[in-house]
């Protein structure tokens, strides 16, 4: 799992296990790095941030950065981080338990496992449930806090979804608007590098171009020399070219797919690039499948434990594909819902019309298929799928997807421009490490 934690240590002592022919344990007084804003930042917060991202990378199989590059990424990270969170505190974003109860439940979900085996997965890692769930509501707060300030900074106009309309019909989009995806081979320079092991490694990265224009395989040799993600070949994954750097796009825009790039010089070192994919932007889908479901809801409390609620609802599964009994009957008899009266019938829905713990399990379900017992931020469900159908969506629907489609594309450049912002106005101090 990969679980980005915050774990504060101010004022405490951390107890390191020393491995060896005689284990011993040594403390060490932690101290602080940063104070952003007089609000302090640990060694043993980097630290801890420094392992979580090797032991992904680890994982993931890609190349670590130099020791010295990583902390000062994870302590920048750590800075814009913590100014983000006191902007949410100053203006008034608060987190209540019952939310991050369901971040919680989310979580687990997506590892297929229950809360009770994900605090003990946690806890595995040396991070308490106190912990866990503070970074919840940290992450939490940061989304609310970027939902209200980065979005509501994207316009998007009538002219700007006419132009998109009329680009794609006449074929004259931006180049940036079209998706590509790319497959990186790396060279790396080191940070601190000469002018010297800089053309040493150019002319490695030249001897590489050589042997792929001499028809040798790229991902095979991305295998054997990329300082980048090896996974798939290198392939950075289908996107719009103005999520990639623009001197990639510059040096791919006039190459067919299949073909490869002149070197690239970025910060990290030498690149060549493969041209996988391109594709031009198309004009979102005029038709939305709808769904027509049905559910029973039992309410947790203390009157009933959620444990309870799914017990009995797989009851009642059991009882109507036994044919003792019909869904609607038991949904009239049982659910506390608004829509007991109709049997559970909750109507034909588009997309995005239920939590998402409710709709995703729905969207698995086949024609005329029930669920397991659901839990969602409401209590336990039994949904069943009577069916699905095609729907085409009128003009202004197809206007607001547009719509949405632009902002969507301009909102890493949003964000970018509103983090430095935030990171300008904080007050940073560096400490020197105790002597």
């Amino acid at each position: 799992m990969n679980f980005r934690i915050w774990a504060p240590v101010l004022g405490i002592f951390c107890t390191a296990l020393v491995s060896g022919a005689h284990a011993q344990t040594a403390q060490q007084a932690d101290f602080i790095v940063a104070v952003v804003n007089s609000e302090p930042i640990t060694n043993g917060e980097l630290r801890s941030a420094i392992q979580r991202v090797t032991n992904d990378l680890t994982k993931q199989r890609q190349p670590l950065p130099p020791a010295d590059e990583l902390q000062r990424r994870m302590l920048e990270r750590l800075i814009n981080e913590r100014a983000q969170l006191q902007v949410a505190s100053e203006t008034g974003i608060r987190v209540d338990e019952a939310a991050i109860d369901q971040a919680e439940q989310a979580v687990a979900r997506q590892n297929q496992i229950d809360v009770a085996e994900l605090r003990l997965r946690v806890a595995k890692d040396g991070i308490t449930t106190a912990q866990f769930r503070k970074q919840l509501r940290d992450q939490l707060m940061l989304t609310r806090l970027h939902e209200r300030e980065v979005e509501g900074r994207i316009r998007v106009s009538d002219a700007d979804v006419d132009r998109f309309i009329a680009e794609q019909q006449t074929g004259s989009a931006d180049p940036l608007a079209q998706e590509l995806n790319l497959a990186n081979l790396l060279v790396a320079i080191p940070e601190k590098a000469s002018t010297e092991q800089a053309a040493a490694l150019l002319l490695q990265a030249q001897k590489v171009l050589s042997r792929i224009r001499a028809g040798e395989d790229f991902a095979a040799l991305v295998q054997e020399l990329s300082a980048a993600d090896r996974t798939n070949g290198g392939q950075l994954g289908l996107r719009r070219a103005d999520r990639y750097p623009p001197s990639f796009v510059t040096a791919t825009q006039n190459l067919a797919v299949g073909e490869v790039s002149e070197i690239v010089r970025s910060g990290a070192g030498y690149h060549i690039l493969k041209v996988i994919e391109k594709r031009a932007p198309a004009l979102p889908t005029k038709f939305v499948v709808q769904s027509h479901p049905r559910h029973i809801l039992l309410r947790t409390g203390p009157q009933l434990t959620q444990a309870a609620a799914i017990a009995r609802l797989a009851d009642f599964k059991k009882r109507i594909e036994a044919g003792s009994t019909t869904f609607q009957a038991l949904a009239r008899e049982f659910s506390q819902d608004g829509s007991a009266a109709q049997g559970g019938d909750l109507g034909w829905v588009g997309p995005g019309a239920f939590v998402p713990e409710f709709e995703e399990p729905m969207n698995r379900l086949a024609d005329g298929q029930m669920s397991a017992p659901v839990v969602s931020r409401f209590g336990v469900h039994l949904i069943e799928l009577i069916e699905r159908r095609r729907m085409e969506l009128n003009p202004r629907d197809v206007r607001e997807a547009i719509r949405n489609q632009l902002k969507e594309s301009r909102y890493d450049a949003a964000f970018a421009t509103w983090a430095q912002d935030i990171r300008s106005n904080a007050f940073v101090e560096f400490r020197e490490p105790p002597q």
